[in-house]
């Protein structure tokens, strides 16, 4: 079996977010799937069969399966038209969050993603002494968004991931506005085993949707502030869908000595 490394949202190698990729014949145990992953110990690990319908995907951290993942079906559309369908110049993924179709733009990758309604909730001795910093605002979706004064705070904020975990949502993103970006964030998410994903592209169908209302605008560029780092492009297109775009670099193809 063989199995790709990627870094998503950046161009060179050793930036953005690493995932792997394992493109498969027929699906394996899923414990096995899960122990693979955690063998990787990246924040993800895609694992793809072609079926009658295209292509279906399937994402696990190092503890457990989730239903949505940016940067991996990123990095996945990569793999698939750069090793497997040279030729096409998008692919449709059947996975748990329905279709998503990737897009090759010239060096970038454009997802088609859902947003989640989002509602502003109070802000919490909690949740200040969790990041480590008050917020000034916060909203919950699928995961909680923690809005702050200044990007200074986010990029220096060492947040304590057991206090982290009491909170509300999947994973637990720090945001403020952007000096050179829209907006700079961080996504922390110990209830998926990740202390901190480098990039994440799912947590940003939240984060760009409210600095979209918040700004006015319908594009939106990102920056996660992760000591690795990475670029989002994001575009509000209205019916609940945001289009996600960035760039992927290989880092490395190997085969798996063992089987599922």
């Amino acid at each position: 079996m063989r199995q790709y490394i990627v870094d998503a949202f950046t161009d060179e190698v050793f930036r953005g977010n690493p995932a792997a990729v394992c493109v498969m014949d027929s699906w394996p145990e899923e414990d096995w799937m899960k122990r693979v992953a955690g063998e990787n110990n990246l924040s993800e690990t895609a694992f793809l069969v072609k079926e009658a319908e295209g292509y279906r995907l399937r994402w696990f951290t190092p503890g457990t399966e989730v239903e949505l993942c940016g940067h991996a079906t990123l990095a996945s559309a990569f793999v698939i038209l750069n090793f497997y369908d040279k030729s096409a110049d998008q692919v449709t993924f059947q996975t748990k969050s329905g279709a998503l179709t990737v897009v090759r733009q010239g060096e970038r990758y454009e997802m088609d993603f859902p947003t989640y309604a989002l509602r502003e909730i109070p802000v919490t001795a909690d949740m200040e002494r969790a990041f480590g910093a008050r917020p000034i605002r916060a909203v919950l979706g699928l995961d909680l968004i923690c809005v702050f004064e200044h990007e200074d705070i986010v990029r220096e904020m060492a947040p304590d991931q057991k206090l982290l975990a009491g909170l509300p949502g999947r994973i637990q993103n720090a945001t403020a506005r952007g000096t050179e970006a829209d907006c700079v964030s961080r996504s922390f998410c110990p209830k998926l085993s990740i202390p901190e994903d480098p990039v994440c592209g799912s947590a940003h169908c939240q984060i760009a949707d409210y600095w979209s209302e918040a700004l006015g605008k319908r594009e939106i560029v990102a920056y996660q502030a992760s000591r690795r780092g990475g670029t989002l492009h994001c575009r509000l297109v209205g019916g609940g869908r945001v289009k996600i775009s960035g760039a992927a670099a290989l880092f490395a193809v190997s085969e798996l000595a063992c089987q599922g």
